[in-house]
C-alpha cells in the first residue's frame, strides 16, 4: 500500500517563543502555572520572562526592581524552558511593551514567531497601552482565561472588538505559520492566587507558604520584604 504524505495546514517556521511580562511583585505559582501551561497548549519552544522595571500602568512596586528580578530568577531556575530577560529592569525609562517587542524583533530576526502572553483583564485593557496597534505587527497575542469562561467580545472595548474578530485563530498552529499578527486564547488551571493577596498576608505577618516557591519565600524572609506595607 503506497504511503501518502501529509502536510500541516500551517507552514512551519521557527518554534514560537512565549514572552511573559509583568511586575511579579512577587512572582507566585499562578504566574508559573500560566507560563507552563502556555508551553503545553500553544506548542511554545519556551517562555522568556520579562519583569517590568517602571510599569507605566500602575503604581511603583513595593520592592526594588532588582529584588523582583532576583525573585523571578529564583522561581524559574531549574526549568530549561524558562529564561529571564532583564532588559526592562535595566532600562532607565518606563517599561513599554512595544519597545521591548521592537528590541526582541531586532534581536531575534523577522521570522521568529513571538507570542505575548497576557491574562483576560490585561487583554481587555490593551487599547490603553502605548502604541497598542503596533503590537500585532511585532508578535502574536495569547490570552489565558479561566476554564469555562472564554474571552467574550462583548466584554472588550469597541476598538478591540474588530481586532479580536479579524485576528483570532482557533488553532494554535497558526502561531507557527507567521511571526506575528494572530490572537489565540487558551484555558489555564485556575489558581486563586494574587500578588496583592500575598503582599497583604505578609504585611499582616501571616503565612504565604504554598502560594509561591520556597526559594522566593526564603528570599522574602531573608530581606524582610513587604512587611508592614500593603
Amino acid at each position: 500500500m503506497p504511503v501518502t504524505a501529509t502536510f500541516s495546514v500551517f507552514p512551519k517556521l521557527s518554534e514560537p517563543l512565549g514572552l511573559f511580562g509583568g511586575t511579579f511583585d512577587p512572582v507566585h505559582f499562578g504566574h508559573l502555572r500560566l507560563a507552563e501551561e502556555s508551553i503545553i497548549h500553544l506548542g511554545l519552544h519556551g517562555v522568556r520572562w520579562i519583569p517590568a522595571g517602571q510599569p507605566p500602568h500602575r503604581g511603583l512596586p513595593q520592592v526594588t526592581a532588582d529584588q523582583r528580578l532576583t525573585m523571578v530568577r529564583r522561581a524559574t531556575e531549574g526549568n530549561p524552558r524558562f529564561s529571564v530577560d532583564a532588559s526592562e529592569i535595566k532600562a532607565p525609562g518606563p517599561s513599554y511593551t512595544v519597545h521591548t517587542l521592537e528590541r526582541l524583533r531586532s534581536e531575534l530576526g523577522p521570522d521568529q514567531s513571538l507570542v505575548l502572553l497576557v491574562g483576560t483583564d490585561a487583554f481587555a485593557g490593551l487599547s490603553g497601552w502605548h502604541r497598542w496597534r503596533e503590537l500585532f505587527g511585532l508578535a502574536h497575542i495569547a490570552v489565558s482565561h479561566r476554564p469555562g469562561f472564554p474571552v467574550e467580545p462583548a466584554s472588550l472595548p469597541s476598538e478591540l472588538v474588530s481586532e479580536f474578530a479579524d485576528r483570532r485563530q482557533l488553532d494554535a498552529g497558526a502561531l507557527k505559520a507567521a511571526p506575528a499578527g494572530s490572537i489565540v486564547t487558551f484555558a489555564m488551571t485556575q489558581l486563586a492566587i494574587s500578588a496583592t493577596q500575598i503582599r497583604k498576608l505578609l504585611s499582616n505577618g501571616l503565612s504565604v507558604r504554598y502560594l509561591l516557591p520556597d526559594s522566593v519565600l526564603d528570599y522574602i524572609t531573608l530581606h524582610q520584604l513587604y512587611r508592614n506595607r500593603l
